[in-house]
């Protein structure tokens, strides 16, 4: 039953994307036939026939994402045909919310001088562009730019010997044909750069089980960190049923993974408990054996893919939490000051420093993408916490 939930899983995003197309799309078909003359017959012929292939567009898309289908094609095809899927599901509906928000303004009138109809034409065109020019920067470009944040945690009760401590994050890799290994690469160096004391992989590794795992964890076997290198498992090594191999194949490599563990780490006088779980399900109650985990008189650290055990955590006493999961919403656009990202609708927890007393949670945006080979307002990053007390 589990593993059916899991599956039900990985397949929902795709699901409500090709249905909200369809459903949009067919609302704009009705909303376009309605303007055009019963007797052009060839035009309406021409929009049906128009709907009817982009129907089938996104069903081929969806179909990609079934291993009985993806598994007769080169693995890097699947994941390039859905991404392309879902850039065009969302380009046709951002088009068609265009047309029918702007026909009226370009709509023939004899009132309206030529040089007026074509600057709204011109207009309607321009607009028009900017969604594929937005995907096409997200896609060739944002999503490649990877760089090091650095982001003060200021933690009051902080132990003096920890004052100043750093801990540098990697998340959500996702190494598969959206993510080379060189770019993988340059992200270990990065993080190496930082000298940390601590090192962290918060999950997601990879994608699915036809993505190389052993060449993520062979790339992550070359961090470096004062104190150790260390992880916790994501939804998708779930997914890909690579848990334990992961497990098994980190640690022979130098990155031990915290499958509901901790570790103490001595830094002078002082002991920081780091813990890591799997990934929490949102079916089942968080962090049910992690409150065991939780050292009195230590600073006790929890990595947790799934960010919305946080207020468990602060609870269970947990003074820091690290986490991914989010991608920072991978795409995010700002309209009227409100911050629009697919991740707001799962979590409160999108990306960055949060505080529940005197307990916190950093969110990572993370290395790489899942199903739309894009960031945009989301950069990809490799995350650096320097611990302060003030």
């Amino acid at each position: 039953m589990e593993e059916v939930s899991d599956y039900f899983l990985q397949i929902l995003p795709d699901l409500v994307v090709v249905a909200a197309t369809l459903v949009v799309q067919a609302a704009g078909v009705w909303w376009i036939l309605r303007r055009v003359t019963p007797g052009a017959g060839p035009t309406r012929r021409m929009i049906l026939g128009g709907m009817a292939a982009s129907a089938t567009l996104l069903l081929v898309g969806l179909l990609l994402r079934f291993n009985a289908v993806s598994r007769h094609f080169p693995a890097w095809l699947p994941g390039w045909g859905r991404g392309l899927v879902i850039a065009y599901a969302l380009l046709s509906m951002a088009w068609l919310a265009i047309f029918v928000l702007t026909e009226p303004f370009t709509r023939r009138r004899a009132e309206h001088r030529p040089s007026r109809r074509r600057f709204l034409r011109t207009a309607q065109a321009a607009l028009m562009g900017a969604p594929a020019a937005a995907l096409g920067y997200g896609t060739f470009i944002g999503r490649k730019q990877i760089s090091l944040r650095e982001q003060r945690v200021v933690i009051p009760e902080l132990p003096p010997d920890l004052d100043g401590l750093r801990i540098v994050q990697l998340t959500d890799i996702h190494l598969s044909s959206f993510l080379s290994r060189g770019e993988l690469d340059h992200a270990v160096a990065l993080a190496n750069e930082s000298r940390a004391h601590i090192a962290v992989v918060t999950g997601d590794l990879i994608s699915s089980a036809r993505d190389p795992l052993d060449d993520c964890l062979d790339s992550l076997g070359a961090l470096r960190a004062e104190a150790g290198v260390f992880g916790c498992l994501g939804n998708h090594e779930i997914y890909a049923r690579a848990e334990r191999h992961t497990e098994l194949e980190g640690a022979r490599r130098g990155l031990r993974f915290l499958r509901g563990t901790a570790v103490p780490l001595r830094f002078g006088g002082t002991s920081l408990n780091l813990a890591g779980v799997d990934y929490q399900r949102s079916t089942r109650p968080y962090l049910r054996r992690a409150a065991g985990l939780v050292e009195p008189g230590s600073f006790n650290v929890l990595l947790s893919h799934n960010p919305d055990v946080f207020p468990v955590a602060a609870r269970q006493g947990y003074g820091l939490t690290l986490s991914g999961h989010t991608h920072g919403g991978q795409v995010r656009v700002e309209i009227l000051q409100a911050d629009l990202n697919v991740a707001r609708f799962y979590t409160p927890y999108v990306d960055g420093l949060y505080r529940l007393g005197p307990a916190s949670i950093f969110v990572s945006r993370g290395i790489g993408t899942i199903g739309l080979p894009t960031r945009l307002g989301a950069p990809p990053e490799v995350a650096l916490l320097h611990l302060c007390r003030t």
